[in-house]
This record gives structure tokens, C-alpha cells and sequence, in this order.
């Protein structure tokens, strides 16, 4: 069965990110190549496309099927982009774009386990060749870990509760295994609800940051590009919720300002800037509508300064 995904932000990234039609741009986030598609589209004979995807189905449709590309100018990796660096030359990068979170054929289908709208295997894993399942963890860890994880990951006023049910259930002899399971399970432990939102949302939210290492990849991934990016090239990244946003906006305030000893204050700057923000994207209310699941979506951008010895 093939699933269908919608990209968020699609032309606005794309402008975000292309200077140069000839640079070298990075796809950290390949999922089923919306993003990739039309940057190629607009690239020049001389540019080049490096894609990154855990997903071995996401590096599938990009080298299979009726979507796949096959163009000189493009090359993908099986890996996390947070690894970007091990495969690419320092400063040689014209625009690196990250599209987080989960694309619509994870959620879409029972068996990945991302989803409390379908029942299926609990499992989370966005590269299913390695690690650790969700219900591999709340098979294993104990009470007060799995109530941390659902707290700090999902927000979850309830995640105290949630985890003693978690284990409670456990010790009976019945470990959760499905998405239905795990849902029922919250829903009856979230004593009141948000208008519009499962009781379970948050939940699914936190297992599946964990379960994927997803605030540290994104952390490995935003200095990787940093470290990358040519002076005068962009960083455009599109988050979904407010712990990846926090991570973005925060390592761009900080790589915008200058650091300065203040036993010296006269003194030249310790670090000098090596970002510029240049602005937040929403969605319009025409792609809400037609997608109601970029709702949550901000777009960051930022370009890459000079530093003391590089040209602009």
C-alpha cells in the first residue's frame, strides 16, 4: 500500500534555502522527496543535492518506484543527519534544510507504531533496522523513568499516572505491545482532556522523541550544519512542536550574538557572530486548510556569516 505526504512549506523552504543554483544543498530530512524534488528542479547543471533519511523505506522512494530520482547531480545516505559532517567537506555547503518530525506515510501506516489512530505494533522506530522500540522500552525501564520521558518529551501533566498504568499493567503479566493498547491505557489515566487533542497525543509524542533520540540528533544536526555552510549560505529548518522549535530558535539566537569576557569588556569579542536569523514562516491558511497538519509547522532561516579569514 502506498501512503500519500503532503509537504509542508514546500516553496518557501526551497526559496529559503537556494542562493546559488550551482551550490551544493543539503535534504537532512529526505522523506519522500518533496522538498528534493523541486530544489533539484531549480538547481543548475553544476548543483548538487545530498540527501540524509534514517528511514530505509524514505531512502526507497528515493531510489525506487515510480518517484525515485535518478539525477547525477543527487545522492542519498541511509543515515541520520545529525552524521552530515562525516560525509560532507566543511564550509563547502551552499543551504542545509531539515523538515522534522514524522511524514505522513510513518503516521499513515499501522505498522511503523506512530500513530494512536490506528492499531498496530508498538514500535516508533524511524530506522526499523536498529534501537530500541517503544514498547521495548516500557517493557523495561522502571516507573519513574518512563514518567520523566512522557513529562520532559510530551508535556504531559498526567505522565506520573500514565507510567504507574504503564507498569502496573507490566508486573500483571501484560506488556503493552500495540498502539490500541497504549492508547486505551492513557486514555484511562488522563483525567481531563484538551479540546480537540487525544489524551494519548502527548504520550505517542514523548515515546516517539525518545525512541528516535530526536532533540539530540537535532542538536548534532544544527551544529553538523553550522560547520558546513559556506559564508552567505542558509539554514532553513521546519519544526513542529515546541521542543524542537525551543532547540532551533535558541541555537540561532545564540550563534546570532557575540561573546564577549566580561572581565574585559573592551576587550574583542571571545565568538564572533556566525549566524544571521532571517525571519519565522507559517503556513498560510490556504495550506491549513488543505493540510491541517502543517498547523503546527514554523519555519526558521538564517544565513551563515563570514568569519575573520573567509570570504563573504
Amino acid at each position: 500500500m502506498s501512503f500519500v505526504h503532503t509537504t509542508v512549506l514546500l516553496n518557501e523552504t526551497v526559496d529559503a534555502v537556494l542562493t546559488d543554483p550551482n551550490g551544493l544543498y543539503v535534504d537532512g530530512t529526505f522523506g519522500r522527496g518533496g522538498h528534493s524534488h523541486l530544489l533539484l528542479s531549480r538547481l543548475g547543471p553544476q548543483g548538487r543535492l545530498v540527501a540524509f533519511d534514517k528511514d530505509p523505506e524514505a531512502v526507497a522512494a528515493a531510489t525506487e518506484g515510480e518517484r525515485a530520482i535518478h539525477d547525477p547531480r543527487f545522492a542519498i545516505h541511509h543515515c541520520s543527519f545529525a552524521r552530515m559532517g562525516e560525509v560532507l567537506p566543511a564550509g563547502g555547503v551552499t543551504g542545509v534544510l531539515l523538515d522534522l518530525g514524522v511524514s505522513s506515510p510513518q503516521i499513515d501506516n499501522p505498522a511503523r507504531g506512530f500513530s494512536f489512530r490506528f492499531d498496530g505494533p508498538l514500535d516508533m522506530r524511524m530506522d526499523t533496522t536498529r534501537g530500541e522500540s517503544a514498547a521495548d522500552f516500557l517493557a523495561r525501564a522502571d516507573e519513574r523513568h518512563i514518567a520523566q520521558v512522557i513529562r520532559d518529551y510530551g508535556e504531559e501533566r498526567f505522565a506520573a499516572s500514565i507510567a504507574k498504568a504503564v507498569v502496573a499493567r507490566r508486573e500483571s503479566g501484560q506488556p503493552l505491545r500495540t498502539t490500541g493498547e497504549l492508547a486505551e491505557l492513557v486514555a484511562r489515566s488522563v483525567r481531563t482532556r484538551e479540546p480537540g487533542q487525544d489524551p494519548a497525543t502527548r504520550t505517542f509524542q514523548a515515546l516517539r522523541i525518545l525512541v528516535n533520540a530526536e532533540l539530540e540528533e537535532l542538536e548534532q544536526g544544527l551544529s553538523a550544519a553550522l560547520g558546513l555552510l559556506a559564508p552567505g549560505g542558509h539554514l532553513a529548518v521546519i519544526s513542529f512542536h515546541s521542543l524542537e522549535d525551543r532547540i532551533v530558535k535558541t541555537f540561532i539566537a545564540h550563534e546570532s550574538r557575540e561573546e564577549i569576557d566580561r572581565r574585559a569588556p573592551f576587550a574583542p569579542p571571545t565568538r564572533a557572530l556566525r549566524l544571521k536569523p532571517l525571519g519565522r514562516i507559517k503556513p498560510s491558511a490556504d495550506e491549513i486548510k488543505g493540510n491541517p497538519r502543517s498547523r503546527s509547522a514554523v519555519l526558521r532561516v538564517a544565513e551563515r556569516l563570514p568569519q575573520a579569514g573567509e570570504g563573504a
